[in-house]
């Protein structure tokens, strides 16, 4: 299946329609397969659309994270990034030298329905970015 159609039904399905520009910004992200900055989502949307703006893939990007279509997260520098939605995961960060690694979201699924029993939220979602100092950088 192709971003175009992949992304257009899920788009049509919350009553939205496909841009090109939001079809150039899911195909960047989808196909890089990491968290892209915005700047580098636009400079990378440029190569296939070069009409497109960095405002309009900054607004983008906002509109694609409010429906769930993209995710938002900050890197080990804490600036904002984005990745496509999909698998839930979280992240640990190195405070010394930035190393990340991934966390399946299964390992906090309980705290998850916590939060829910606690508060009275339902549906809780949300991207964790964990901060702290990774086993190479204990021993130095």
């Amino acid at each position: 299946m192709s971003c175009a159609s992949e992304y257009a039904s899920q788009l049509r399905a919350r009553g939205y329609r496909m841009t090109s520009q939001r079809l150039a910004i899911l195909h960047v992200l989808r196909h890089e397969g990491t968290h892209l900055s915005p700047s580098e989502v636009y400079k990378k949307a440029r190569l296939e659309m070069p009409g497109i703006t960095e405002p309009t893939v900054y607004r983008t990007l906002e509109f694609l994270s409010d429906i769930a279509l993209v995710r938002p997260s900050y890197n080990s520098s804490g600036h904002l990034t984005y990745e496509i939605a999909g698998d839930d995961h979280h992240h640990i960060v190195c405070r010394n030298c930035g190393n990340e690694m991934e966390v399946e979201h299964t390992l906090l699924e309980s705290l998850y329905r916590l939060l829910e029993t606690t508060s009275g939220y339902r549906s809780i979602d949300s991207h964790v970015t964990f901060f702290g100092v990774c086993p190479k950088c204990q021993t130095t």
